[in-house]
């Protein structure tokens, strides 16, 4: 029973919090930057539309929320080691899941910061496209929801 549950099998779900933690919160950070860029240029031209184009910045937000629960979920799973019955086969599924919920919430956070910032510059110019905007907005973030 040993060689399943082996001393070095929590570092590998260690790793599934630190990679969830990290790529999630880098493309939250990415996706904030990104569409504040487009905001702050959506400012000096439409003061009165600041508000509404605000909601790219949201959006970005809770793609760190999604890797925060994830990595919480996985580390409420570990045990201090006296007691801990934790084997490769959970260590391996905790390491993929936060890979999973990491990279999608890099991949939404990129997405959300282009149409964000690219949304909000066009709702600038024309007012019509901010269902539009929202619409696509929305299909990003469930990309980090999916993960």
């Amino acid at each position: 029973m040993a060689d399943l549950a082996p001393k070095f099998a929590p570092f590998l779900g260690m790793g599934g919090v630190a990679s969830a933690m990290v790529f999630g919160c880098l493309g939250a950070a990415y996706g904030t930057a990104k569409a504040g860029i487009g905001i702050s240029g959506v400012g000096t031209f439409r003061p009165d539309l600041i508000m509404k184009s605000l909601i790219p910045v949201v959006m970005a937000g809770i793609i760190a929320v999604y890797a925060l629960v994830i990595a919480v979920l996985i580390a409420n799973s570990m045990g201090p080691p006296p007691q801990q019955n934790y084997n490769l086969f959970t260590g391996f599924c905790h390491l993929g899941a936060g890979l999973s919920v990491g990279m999608s919430g890099l991949a939404a956070g990129y997405t959300i910061g282009v149409v964000g910032d690219m949304g909000v510059r066009a709702y600038m110019q024309q007012s019509r496209i901010f269902v539009g905007m929202v619409l696509i907005l929305i299909f990003g973030e469930v990309l980090g929801l999916y993960g």
